[in-house]
Formats: C-alpha cells, structure tokens, sequence
C-alpha cells in the first residue's frame, strides 16, 4: 500500500526491510528521525551513543559480529567520527555497514555548511544520494547489497529538504538476513602500519570495481529530453529543482550513486549535449569530476556557493521564465528564534550577563543565550569546544582572565565531548569554571535520551551517570548543584566559583520546561495597580512577557510561573494566579 512518508522515515523503513539489526546514532537534525523510527521495530536493537565516533565504532563491531548494522549523524558529526572511518575504509566490513550522513544546506540548525561528499572521496567509500522518500527507502536497502558485495561501509546522504520533506513510498517486507559468520583475520582487521600498508591496494581496486559498478547501476540515470542543446547531470533536491522546472525538455543525467561516479557514461552523455550544466548545491563536487574526465561543465560559474537551491533560482540561472508565485501584501515580520517561556536556561544567562562574564558556549538550544536581551554567549564553535576553550583562553591570558570567564555546556554535550577538556582542566590546572547546564535531556534535537537521564532510547530505566560524582572523579573538587530559576543563588554560585583558586563545575540543574512529565506552577499576573512600566521583567527575554500600553503584560497560555520575572520586579507586580482556581 503506497504511504506519504518523511525522507528520514522511509530511509528507516528501507535500513529495516534489509534486515538491519544494529542501530546506534547520536542526534543531530536532520537525520534524527531515521534512528527515532527505527526504534519503533521491535526486531532493531536501537541506541543512542554518547557521540558519532562511538556511535559509528559500534556499529562496526556489530558488522564485524556479522549483523547487519547502522549509524546515523548530521554533517559536524560526521567530523567526529571521521577517524574511525577513515579506517573502517581499510578494514572493510563482515555484515553490511550503512552510514548515514545528513547534510544542512541554509544552515536551518546548524553552524556550518559543510558537504559531506569529501568525507566519500577522501575516505574511498561509496556514497548514495537520495532525491526523494521513495529512493531513500530504496537506496538504503541498495547501501546494504553494496556494503557486504564489495566489503565497504556505504554512506546514505541525505539533507534537509529530503530527510523532512514526504512523498509516496510502498512499504515491502522485512527480510530477516542470517548471522555472517566471524572469522579471525589478523593482516584484515588489525591495521597496524604493516597490515594497513598492505589494504590499501586493495582499497584501490575496490574504487575501480566501484567505478564500473557506477556505469551500470540503476542507482544512475539518463532521462532524455527533446532539446540537446543543453544538458544537465544533477543529484538530490536539486534533481527535483530541475524536473520541475525543465521538465522534460532537456536530458538529465541523474545520479544516485554520487560516488564513485561513473565516468565513460557521463562522457558518453556530454557527447550528446552541446552544452553541459551541472546543478549542484554547496560545492562544486560533481563539477570537479567532470573537469577531471577532461570535459568542460558549467556549474559554479553559474550556481551559487551557498546556500539552498529553489526552483525560482534553478529557473533564473537557466534563463527561463517561471511563475514566481503570489506575494504577500505586507512583509511578515521576522520571527528569531528564542528561548521558550520557562526555560531553565535563562536565569543562569541573566546571572552571566549581570556580572559582565566572559562565557564560552557550546552547542545546544542553550546557544540561544548568545542572543538580545541576554547575550552572554561569546563563542560557539562545535561540541565540546566551550570547555577546551575555556582552559586555552585561561592559560594564554595567564591568569588575567581569571575571575571573569567561564563555559557553558549543556548535559548531553558534556557526555559527547565535554569530558575530555574537563580532564585536560583538572590535568593541566587552568583555574577555569565550567557550568553544565543540565536540563535532563537533549533539548535542541528533540527531546532525545542521553546518559545522564536514566532512560534508552524506548524510554525504557537504563544506566545513569551521575555528573557530581564523574566530576569529582576526574579531579574537579569543587563541584555544586544550583536551581536555575533561583537568581540569588545562581548569582552566588558565580561570585564564589570565579574567585575561587582552583578549577570547579557549577552543574545548572532544571528539567526542560517543555518536558511531558513537568509539572509547572500556575502562570503569573501582572497587577495594573503595581506595575510602573520599568521593564525590569523585559531583561530576561521570556516570549511570555511583553509592554502593552506602558505596562507589563503576562500571556498566561505560554507562562509556566517560572517565577524568575517575579524576581526582577521591585514593585511586586507579578503575582501568582494559582489561589484563583
């Protein structure tokens, strides 16, 4: 039966047909959902694992055990787990090995724009690119038969229009693949420098039959077009982008193995244009391969850099008409994203701002705080890069910055690749004051399990890290919890922490505001009578507070009678309305 199904979920649907056995990912939008789905299916042993490079190790070790198995990441986690891939390369699988690679043209939720097709020619791993749900599900069971025919892990790339837009797909059946036998293979598998000088001939030769696979696979396609003065080789959403716009005009060389990409068929195909586009977004990857094959393409001398493609831009640059749509009367103001009413966060950034911190973000909703009116957050650069930064800041400025900086990183973060600055801090002796914001989940994602909150994947109680003890553990003495929504004591915590002469950890402990299980407070008030229109409750930011006719006003369907408002009013204007149910 033909169903509507998200690229992510019908990706998922595809890894679980083919009999995959083994998932651990780590979240990253836009790929999260392909794990989130296939924990739906009780034959999948699912997890979320501290990071990438964990997660991808794991599911090698599955392959190697002869199951097949999965990880799945969005683009900057893909640079976390480029080590273990890199040599995953030379080792080859035993079971088939997929990885999934979520790219983020536009940078909807993400800090860089970065195009994980290097990671496939760099790495010597085949690569295939869905344009739709359809392909997703398919390409995904294709991964697995390439993966163990030609003994290699098989990337999956999808991007952000693909993963989170739907189209048909028919579901098929699971096909229960049995157990690969192990074998010990020691020139194979241990790639110390003599084994692994010795497997990279044989990645070479793998490339080259790959390359002949590529002529001939149904993954690439030609479409023919009743106009030959142009033709067009593309891939993904851009595909889509060119269909809709060019019809069937003119011919497209669609390729669904984006690497290695064949190379007779595509100069067999620019023989029969006169002029040969290619349409690709971000880098011109495609583009360089033709270069390569000694033809002459059009592509970034045309197309942009960055950024999304449209189907308005693919039409401009074409030089043809299309209809651009109907506009609105009046500009929609922009909406920036915020902080949510009741979030934890925010009283702990109101805390930094008020003492004038220097504060070292990390990656998380929490980034947030970088933004007006609480802009505390001075640098994020990628996970884990608060704490490590922090301890470099330190030491460079040899103590001047002492006493006035500090690094914020949320629960799930710290478990990524917190840990290993904090041990580099408590090793190394910068006096530096790390804050955890631990909010009991990993927020930005979607709300996803990690090894602090007790509960897998399934929700299901599970092993649960204590961060005071961890922390102490590894050298920090002085470690303390504070309530996020308390300001007093926030502002205490910092005062003390920052003049004091050693390293310590400030743990920012409230569950996310957002969470099913909370249980909030009824909302506030604001009594007319009191209120003088100072906009002291304007500081902290909160989207439940605004200025109506020069006083404050309170939308009690966003409130949660967080209460950190309250504390910034000195008429007490802000009251509770819970005496009144």
């Amino acid at each position: 039966m033909r169903k509507l199904m998200l690229g992510n979920a019908a990706a998922a649907r595809g890894l679980y047909e083919a009999g995959c056995a083994v998932v651990s990912s780590y979240p990253g939008t836009p790929s999260t959902e392909i794990t989130e789905e296939l924990a739906k299916f009780e034959e999948v042993y699912c997890e979320w694992a501290p990071n990438e490079k964990v997660a991808m190790e794991t599911a090698f070790g599955a392959s190697l055990a002869g199951r097949r198995s999965f990880c799945g990441m969005k683009h900057v986690g893909l640079n976390v787990a480029a080590d273990p891939l890199f040599t995953i390369s030379y080792t080859g699988v035993n079971a088939g090995m997929v990885i999934a690679v979520a790219d983020d043209p536009g940078m909807h939720s993400s800090q860089n724009e970065q195009d994980s097709r290097h990671y496939a020619l760099a790495a010597k791993v085949p690569m295939l690119e869905p344009a739709d749900s359809a392909e997703a599900l398919a390409f995904a069971k294709a991964a697995y038969e390439i993966s163990e025919r030609f003994d290699v892990p098989v990337f999956l790339k999808m991007c952000t229009r693909i993963a989170h837009s739907q189209s048909p797909v028919i579901p098929g059946e699971r096909e229960e693949v049995p157990l690969r036998p192990y074998e010990k293979n020691i020139a194979k598998y241990v790639m110390m420098p003599g084994n692994a000088i010795r497997r990279h001939p044989v990645v070479e030769a793998r490339t080259r039959a790959l390359i002949a696979f590529a002529e001939t696979t149904a993954l690439n396609r030609v479409e023919p077009g009743t106009d030959h003065s142009m033709g067009i080789v593309t891939s993904s959403t851009c595909y889509q982008y060119v269909k809709e716009v060019c019809g069937d005009r003119y011919p497209v060389f669609k390729l669904g193995m984006i690497w290695p990409m064949p190379e007779q068929a595509l100069r067999t195909f620019a023989a029969s244009v006169e002029k040969l586009v290619v349409v690709e977004e971000l880098d011109p990857f495609i583009e360089t391969h033709l270069r390569v094959l000694g033809l002459d393409p059009v592509g970034k001398s045309l197309f942009p850099l960055e950024g999304e493609f449209s189907q308005n831009l693919v039409a401009e640059k074409l030089g043809m008409a299309r209809e651009q749509g109907v506009k609105l009367a009046e500009a929609i103001p922009g909406r920036p994203p915020v902080m949510c009413a009741g979030c934890p966060h925010r009283g702990l950034f109101y805390t930094l701002n008020r003492n004038k911190c220097t504060v070292l973000g990390d990656i998380g909703c929490y980034t947030l705080g970088a933004v007006a009116p609480l802009s505390a957050i001075e640098m994020t650069a990628c996970m884990g890069a608060s704490v490590s930064g922090i301890h470099g800041f330190n030491k460079a400025l040899g103590g001047q910055s002492e006493g006035r900086t500090v690094a914020v990183i949320g629960d799930s973060t710290f478990m990524h690749s917190g840990m290993t600055g904090l041990a580099n801090i408590a090793y190394n002796q910068s006096n530096s004051t790390v804050i955890i914001l631990d909010n009991s989940i990993t927020g930005m994602t979607g709300h996803q399990q990690n090894p602090t909150t007790g509960y897998n994947i399934k929700g299901d109680p599970a092993g649960k890290i204590d961060l005071e003890s961890l922390c102490r553990a590894m050298g920090i003495r002085r470690v303390r919890v504070v309530d996020p929504y308390d300001l007093a004591a926030c502002d205490q915590a910092v005062k003390e922490e920052l003049a004091a002469p050693e390293p310590s950890v400030i743990i920012s402990r409230r569950p996310c505001a957002l969470l099913k299980y909370v249980k909030h407070k009824a909302p506030l008030r604001v009594n007319p009578d009191k209120c003088v229109g100072c906009k002291q409750c304007m500081r902290i930011g909160c989207p439940a507070v605004s200025i109506k006719e020069g006083k404050a006003r309170v939308d009690e369907t966003l409130c949660v009678g967080c209460g950190v408002c309250a504390q910034l009013c000195r008429m007490d204007a802000l009251e509770s309305t819970e005496k009144e149910g």
